[in-house]
């Protein structure tokens, strides 16, 4: 292990490198842990809060603050105490460009493609509460006269920021900030049983590939965020496709894994903790209870983590995975509080570089967690985690990857 120079940045690496040697790292500034593996095999570029996380393997095992760390210099040891590490994948063919993060911005413009159900009440959230990290709220739609009447309907809400402009197709990623709301299948309340979500999928991921395609194209450097449903598939799905050429292979010239994220998992806690709220058998999720995984079938719900219950665990997970089916049998789609709780709110605390839940890339699946924007990268939460809960998550992932 050595630490080099190498384009005004400092480097921290195992492997050979043909920077400049230093004798002793730095006592300020960033530093880039450069380590190698295939691209998009994992995150390419994430903060390193712990020393733990200084290997090339992801899995449940990185959510897990039990992992043990390997033995490290004490001044790196420090370095990472003081938020000043981040990784970087150098086998990645544009790993040069991840040296340098786009710095956030104060307020940023956001792009909000498909004002059905979920976006217009995802963009009602956005402009009621978001004017402190928001400047400009753009809406687009295909169907004839819909932007028009969101634009006036929002215009006329009394808050001075965001302000509220239509977006032509072609302009959609002329942002920091792309929403992806569109569907081409919502099942109506007729549909009471099995996973709705996955039953979207195969009609949904064209639809996520075709704009996955024009940010490419665009050379978009912003967030491309998934609320529609299935949200965890359709991100893999847009990270993917924004990757492949022409001839449909993997080039890498598309979206980077920390620029995809997906808007679902929020909802799931907000339901957990509505029945927990309700019930008090699972009154120790309000305190230290916890969600992962995807929006749907998968997600596991911890009860507690420092008591936790393995049966408590599953009986609450299925409460709040089949929250959505509960509404449609009063006869209603449920939309309001997933538009709210995981557009709306965790969105705007993403941005506000808060501790949210959404889905990010890890281990080559986007698995939901509670997460931050922390100011050298995307950090994922870390805490002890019990072995049968590891399980669950381990479960979980592996069904991700199962899903093409």
């Amino acid at each position: 292990m050595a630490y080099y120079s190498y384009k005004n940045h400092v480097i921290y690496t195992e492997d050979l490198f043909s920077g400049q040697p230093l004798n002793r790292l730095p006592e300020t500034g960033e530093v880039i842990w450069l380590f190698r593996r295939p691209p998009l095999a994992g995150r390419e570029t994430f903060a390193v809060t712990d020393p733990a996380l200084l290997t090339v393997s992801e899995g449940p095992e990185t959510l897990d603050a039990s992992t043990p760390a390997p033995p490290l210099p004490p001044e790196l040891t420090a370095a990472i105490a003081a938020g000043r590490v981040r990784a970087v994948n150098g086998a990645h063919p544009r790993w040069e460009e991840l040296l340098n993060l786009p710095p956030r911005r104060e307020k940023v413009r956001v792009s909000l493609l498909a004002l059905g159900d979920v976006g217009s009440t995802l963009a009602m959230g956005l402009k009621l509460l978001g004017g402190d990290v928001i400047s400009t709220l753009g809406l687009c739609d295909v169907r004839e006269k819909v932007p028009e009447r969101w634009e006036f309907e929002l215009g006329q809400i009394a808050t001075e920021l965001p302000r509220v402009e239509i977006v032509r197709p072609e302009a959609v990623f002329d942002c920091d900030v792309f929403l992806f709301c569109a569907s081409r299948f919502v099942p109506d309340t007729a549909v009471k049983k099995g996973d709705v979500r996955m039953a979207q999928y195969e009609l949904n991921r064209p639809l996520a590939a075709a704009y996955a395609r024009q940010a490419r194209a665009c050379g978009f450097r912003g967030m491309f965020c998934v609320v529609s449903d299935p949200v965890d598939p359709l991100c893999r799905a847009a990270l993917l496709e924004s990757n492949r050429n022409e001839a449909g292979e993997l080039d890498f010239q598309g979206l980077f894994p920390h620029q995809v994220r997906g808007f679902g998992l929020g909802v799931m806690n907000a339901r957990a903790r509505y029945y927990a709220q309700r019930d008090p058998r699972f009154a120790d999720f309000l305190s230290d209870g916890r969600s992962y995984g995807p929006h749907g079938e998968g997600l596991v719900v911890a009860n507690s983590l420092s008591r936790y219950d393995g049966a408590l665990s599953r009986e609450l997970t299925e409460k709040t995975k089949h929250a959505n089916l509960d509404m449609r049998e009063m006869g209603f789609k449920p939309y309001v509080a997933p538009a709210l709780s995981s557009g709306a709110l965790s969105l705007l605390s993403c941005l506000r570089g808060e501790w949210q839940y959404s889905s990010t890339y890890l281990g080559g699946v986007f698995m939901g967690a509670r997460n931050r924007l922390s100011p050298n990268g995307p950090a994922l939460e870390r805490l002890p985690l019990p072995s049968d809960l590891l399980a669950r998550l381990g479960e979980t992932m592996e069904q991700l990857r199962g899903i093409g």
